[in-house]
């Protein structure tokens, strides 16, 4: 019995901590809360509760059958974007503030909240132009969501610090893919009314950028990445 006693103890001197592994102290501070939050099995549900009005919506595109180059990309980014939340990762540490979780519902619903509001509104520029400035939305956003894999989620989060590829020039490159795309929307759909809606959307994910940048400077890690890459959206320019 003492025997056992003393491998357990040993094994359990050769794990490393949860602070340790996830490269922090940090994590010590974490909740029993935010611990359960965390659990694998919970952030799985979330994630699929999650998804179900993206799943929706790709139904319905496929099922309209009407396709031009906006709603191609759209159906990819939603296929790749419900693909990675279901297969994410579990986090070590989730935030427990109830306003940024009201925040990441609002934004990352908005399309769905506004939709009937929004108006047919005028072309601004050539289908062309658009159409590329949608491509290049979707270059933005494809890359920027494989470059972070399963490491996604819309509240914030620690999981994998991702470093690599579009991460490499910006820390929030799937955002700065939505910024394009609504360009993109304002020049085929422009009325100072979408203008509004849209300026209101594009607010919420850029003060979203600051919330997620406070959660996760608390990993060291981190805070080093923010000091190695020093722009948030667009490199050069912010």
């Amino acid at each position: 019995m003492g025997r056992q006693s003393t491998r357990r103890k040993a094994r359990a001197a050769r794990q490393p901590s949860l602070a340790t592994s996830a490269g922090g102290s940090h994590l010590s501070e974490v909740s029993a809360f935010e611990r359960r939050l965390a659990a694998p099995w919970i952030d799985k549900s979330i994630a699929l509760v999650a998804v179900m009005p993206f799943v929706y919506s790709i139904s319905e595109l496929v099922r309209t059958g009407d396709f031009d180059i906006p709603r191609i990309g759209l159906l990819l980014q939603l296929a790749l974007m419900v693909l990675t939340m279901v297969l994410r990762r579990p986090p070590v540490r989730v935030t427990t503030n109830p306003l940024f979780w009201l925040l990441a519902f609002v934004a990352t619903y908005w399309s769905f909240l506004t939709g009937p509001l929004y108006e047919p509104g005028a072309q601004l520029a050539p289908v062309w132009a658009s159409n590329s400035i949608s491509l290049l939305a979707l270059a933005v956003s494809l890359w920027a969501r494989l470059s972070l894999g399963r490491s996604i989620g819309f509240v914030p989060a620690e999981r994998t610090i991702v470093t690599t590829g579009a991460y490499q020039y910006a820390r929030h490159p799937i955002y700065s893919g939505m910024f394009i795309g609504v360009l993109a929307i304002q020049l085929e759909y422009f009325s100072w009314h979408n203008l509004v809606i849209d300026a209101v959307w594009c607010s919420l994910w850029i003060i979203k950028t600051f919330i997620e940048e406070g959660f996760l400077r608390h990993n060291p890690a981190y805070g080093r990445y923010m000091q190695a890459v020093k722009w948030r959206w667009f490199p050069g320019i912010a």
